[in-house]
């Protein structure tokens, strides 16, 4: 894993403490993971959001990475939306600072990234589709509703095999203002130390 990633974790992990209350919304999730662990069966999630151009894209590149920082095997993260818009570019530019390594491979209306986390890991390919894109699996997986709009709007999410609302603040309220960075990085930091506190949490 890159140094200043490693570092970003590790800052996260010694400020961010998880509250009890949202305890209680992860352990669902906790549950499932050791399940599937136990029975040494993959693991998959489709982390879903409105547009898929903000906190799913977080959610999505947070646990693949707190599976890697806790070994935690056969874990495959996606995301997708109700709705294709555009990975917003100061999630880009929030998760570059915190360690990120991002190339933009396809410079269209919905730029398609790579983004890595460890020099031979396999990148992590982002831009915003729908849930049910090609890309992302048709059944047997965890459906992660990371927003309440996509909560309400999706109430039967295709092919999956369980349906976790673990929901966030939408920073984008913060686009245009004096704000919009510190908020971006915060929501990151949430993100991560949630998704790191659920791989915490896994016996193996």
């Amino acid at each position: 894993m890159y140094a200043r990633l490693e570092n970003s974790i590790t800052e996260i992990l010694a400020s961010y403490k998880i509250s009890e209350q949202r305890a209680k919304v992860l352990k669902p999730l906790v549950d499932y993971i050791q399940t599937k662990v136990g029975e040494h069966e993959s693991i998959a999630f489709n982390f879903i959001c409105t547009h898929n151009s903000r906190r799913s894209h977080l959610c999505q590149i947070w646990a693949q990475v707190a599976a890697t920082y806790y070994q935690v095997p056969n874990v495959y993260c996606y995301s997708g939306g109700t709705e294709e818009t555009a990975l917003f570019p100061k999630v880009v530019d929030t998760l570059s600072i915190q360690g990120f390594s991002i190339l933009k491979i396809a410079d269209t209306e919905n730029p398609i990234y790579a983004i890595k986390y460890d020099e031979n890991s396999q990148p992590i390919i982002g831009f915003s589709k729908k849930y049910i894109h090609p890309l992302n699996p048709v059944s047997n997986f965890v459906a992660i509703m990371t927003c309440s709009n996509a909560d309400q709007d999706c109430p039967f999410v295709t092919g999956a095999a369980l349906r976790i609302p673990i929901t966030y603040e939408d920073p984008k309220q913060s686009d245009g203002t004096a704000l919009q960075d510190e908020t971006y990085r915060q929501r990151s930091i949430e993100i991560a130390a949630e998704m790191l506190y659920i791989f915490s949490m896994i016996k193996k």
